[in-house]
């Protein structure tokens, strides 16, 4: 990615576990950029088919795509940079999310890997039994989208600061030179 005045929003995507809204917070954290989870704006019939332990269709993930979606608008139409999780899983829903100064950072690791994120991970509302039906769904960024893909392999700061060097981003706290 060219380096720009304008700084993007990036959307931290992959299956549930591989780490988007720890990585998310790390990064918006070390550039002072706006931060919203995609997981806080699922409407409420969403989150009990996904306790209940059913994958969400495509008709499920419409709405809440327009909400990310709009949060995204919102800020690349006022110039102003931000970090939003979604899992973001098919190329249709990313479709919905891409637009000018956004970019895509797929959090990818194997199966095994998330499984045992998932399974030591407490209070969130998508059960490990839906990993399978995440894996089944995932087409992963290709080509002709903006994107970079991250290997979840090193410690969240670690990978944020490979995300940050790899678009050569500045923000509130880097520019400051509080890294």
């Amino acid at each position: 990615m060219a380096k720009t005045a304008q700084q993007p929003v990036l959307v931290i995507m992959g299956v549930s576990g591989s780490g988007k809204s720890t990585v998310a917070g790390v990064l918006a954290g070390k550039l002072g950029w706006d931060l919203a989870e995609g997981d806080d704006l699922h409407p409420e019939a969403n989150v009990a088919k996904m306790q209940a332990g059913s994958p969400l269709t495509d008709e499920d993930r419409w709405p809440w795509l327009e909400i990310i979606a709009g949060w995204i608008r919102q800020h690349t139409e006022n110039g102003k940079p931000g970090v939003i999780t979604c899992s973001a899983l098919k190329k249709r829903y990313r479709d919905v999310l891409r637009g000018e100064g956004v970019v895509f950072v797929f959090l990818q690791g194997s199966k095994d890997k998330i499984s045992d994120r998932l399974s030591s991970r407490h209070g969130h509302f998508m059960p490990p039994a839906l990993l399978e039906s995440q894996f089944d769904a995932l087409e992963e960024p290709t080509a002709d989208e903006n994107y970079i893909s991250l290997c979840v392999s090193a410690t969240p700061a670690e990978e944020a600061q490979e995300i940050i060097e790899t678009l050569g981003l500045e923000g509130a706290t880097s520019a400051s030179g509080q890294n």
